[in-house]
């Protein structure tokens, strides 16, 4: 094969394993999409999207650890991805490096600054760190931004250091 051909060949291989783990994930079967994906582990490595879809399967099958990678290689194709962001700071939560997933968050909010649900999730994570302070600019934000984020706020476990605050109990009470 030709350098040309061979490489719509490998792009038209890439897009069709996307699109199949892409299927996978829609339908909640995120061992499939991981099957899928592995199946074509070089190319993928090589694919922002591959490796993004790769990642969110490891994180649905609550494989957080290993998830990292794969997140991490996405954004260092695509380093403005806040999809990409928001689903390594997840998984950074879940294996207990808050700070790592605070970081995540942040680099986000620098992409887009104006999503609420960036700066909703950076009060949780902040308060989780035991600073409420930034923690309530934060939730201050993402409800200035979207005043519908107060409706979650009272069911948010992650909260529940600042539940007694009265800036908090301003912010969300009405």
């Amino acid at each position: 094969m030709s350098g040309n051909i061979r490489e719509q060949f490998l792009r038209e291989r890439m897009r069709r394993t996307r699109r199949e783990a892409e299927g996978y994930l829609e339908l909640g079967m995120p061992a499939h999409a991981l099957r899928s994906l592995e199946r074509h582990e070089q190319l993928v490595s090589g694919d922002a999207r591959g490796c993004y879809l790769l990642g969110e399967a490891l994180r649905e099958m609550r494989r957080y650890q290993a998830a990292i990678d794969p997140l991490h290689r996405s954004l260092e194709l695509i380093p403005d991805d806040i999809h990409t962001w928001m689903a390594l700071a997840w998984c950074y939560k879940r294996v207990g490096q808050i700070e790592y997933a605070i970081d995540a968050l942040e680099r986000a909010v620098d992409v887009e600054p104006g999503n609420a649900i960036l700066h909703y999730n950076l009060a949780c994570y902040w308060s989780l760190a035991h600073n409420s302070r930034i923690a309530l600019r934060y939730l201050a934000n993402a409800l200035d931004i979207d005043g519908n984020f107060r409706d979650f706020v009272h069911d948010e476990p992650d909260f529940d250091a600042l539940r007694h605050d009265p800036m908090f109990l301003e912010m969300t009470i009405g």
